[in-house]
């Protein structure tokens, strides 16, 4: 695992932020889950700002998309904001970027 990786979450009025530094694998991922999953969503937006990770494998991939069940699960929304291009091209290739709503840097106007 790097040294560089970060999780922060910070609570604000409307939801919560989590922000992700590093590479997003099979090492990193179970911080960004624990980080989430003790996060009171209920009809909030949980918003991830991705625009520290530049490198997104398949396990990053497959928790995004829990998250995304579980966020509306609990009537919530959630946000990926700041994706950098090889995390796109992930979601991309995959065909499951559609399924986000996401915003930031180089995110085409009009695309979720």
């Amino acid at each position: 695992m790097s040294d560089t990786f970060t999780v922060a979450v910070t609570h604000h009025p409307y939801g919560t932020v989590v922000a992700v530094t590093g590479e997003m694998d099979l090492t990193t991922c179970p911080r960004v889950e624990e980080a989430c999953t003790v996060l009171p969503v209920g009809g909030k937006t949980l918003r991830l700002d991705l625009s520290g990770v530049s490198f997104m494998d398949s396990t990053g991939l497959n928790l995004l998309l829990r998250l995304r069940r579980r966020v509306q699960g609990d009537g919530s929304r959630m946000v990926l904001t700041g994706l950098q291009d090889q995390p796109r091209h992930l979601l991309d290739l995959t065909e499951a970027y559609s399924l986000f709503d996401t915003t930031g840097a180089g995110e085409p106007a009009g695309r979720r």
